[in-house]
């Protein structure tokens, strides 16, 4: 099975501006702050990370309207930045303020 789904609670740490693509698809690209507390080998671990996300179409325009600061629950699937890049960027197909 090829699954490819992330399921994570994060808060909102920045947000850029609303962009469009050449073919007129809104576009917005963000940072999500992630900590908590995860099981792992029989003991508990600290973990923090930054993850860049991004989101586009009607998506893209609601959430260049939630404040930085908010509390969010995001679904999505991981791919590269670009198809050049090995860096990863999370993208959001679902969010919920929490």
């Amino acid at each position: 099975m090829n699954r490819n789904t992330v399921r994570l609670s994060a808060t909102l740490a920045a947000i850029d501006p609303l962009r469009h693509t050449p073919a007129g698809l809104p576009v917005v690209d963000f940072t999500l702050a992630h900590a908590s507390t995860q099981a792992e080998a029989g003991s508990q671990r600290q973990v923090e990370f930054d993850l860049p996300a991004k989101a586009t179409g009607d998506l893209a325009t609601r959430i260049a309207k939630v404040r930085q600061g908010s509390q969010v629950e995001v679904q999505g699937f991981l791919n590269r930045k670009h198809r050049m890049s090995r860096q990863v960027v999370l993208h959001v197909t679902n969010i919920e303020l929490i």
